[in-house]
């Protein structure tokens, strides 16, 4: 399974049910959800009710217990090699960035693309470019101890794009960070996206990511449905890099 190239892929989600606890927490209960080729969503909703459980499916951490999910040719419930699938298709930015604190920036970014069979000149140019590209050109070997909590993000978006995903995903990506740096993020998400045309998924609750999407939804009860009235789209002045 060859990374993507930077294409997006469409998505079908099709009556996808998923419980925990043998049955006794059920998180998702008939979830049927589309998305087109190089759309960004984002899917709102509170706590517990399903939200990163529907990203994990997504992203083939999990496996649904019925229904079906499909990203491109790929069925999930029948995917042979989940990580392949992982490194090749999707790239996933955390509410936390979790990187690894004894790398510097360039080595982080580097990570996903180990045993992809890059050279080591390749890893570090495709990193270097995609810092370049997030803003951090200036820290390139700086640990993440020594990084604002935006700059750890944008490394970790980085880091996403390290395989060049034909869909990104992203749970509470601006959720550890004070509103202006949030907005950095979003602002930077959204350009990301249209530059490489990746379908992108954002699970948040920041009205401020979800008006950035094509289509807003919210997670209840179980299930996806639009949301009554979608956020305002941010209409201030455009933020200085975090």
């Amino acid at each position: 399974m060859s990374a993507s190239n930077g294409h997006g892929v469409q998505v079908v989600i099709e009556h996808v049910r998923k419980s925990f606890e043998g049955g006794l927490i059920r998180s998702l209960e008939d979830v049927t959800l589309g998305i087109e080729p190089g759309e960004f969503v984002s899917l709102m909703g509170p706590s517990g009710s399903g939200k990163s459980t529907l990203l994990n499916l997504i992203g083939a951490l999990d496996r649904p217990d019925s229904g079906s999910i499909r990203v491109g040719p790929h069925r999930i419930e029948n995917l042979r090699n989940p990580s392949e699938y992982r490194a090749g298709v999707v790239g996933f930015v955390f509410q936390l960035s979790n990187l690894i604190p004894t790398l510097s920036a360039l080595e982080n970014v580097q990570l996903p693309m180990l045993g992809r069979h890059n050279s080591r000149k390749e890893r570090e140019a495709r990193a270097q470019e995609l810092l370049e590209e997030v803003g951090l050109s200036h820290r390139l070997d700086a640990n993440p101890g020594t990084l604002s909590g935006g700059e750890r993000q944008r490394v970790a978006i980085a880091r996403a794009l390290a395989n060049r995903p034909c869909l990104l995903l992203a749970d509470e990506p601006t959720g550890a960070l004070d509103s202006v740096t949030g907005e950095r993020i979003m602002l930077l998400l959204q350009r990301l996206r249209e530059q490489h045309q990746m379908t992108t998924l954002v699970v948040t609750n920041d009205v401020v990511v979800a008006a950035a999407a094509d289509r807003a939804y919210r997670m209840r009860d179980g299930r996806v449905e639009p949301l009554d009235q979608p956020p305002t789209p941010y209409a201030g002045p455009l933020p200085e890099q975090a």
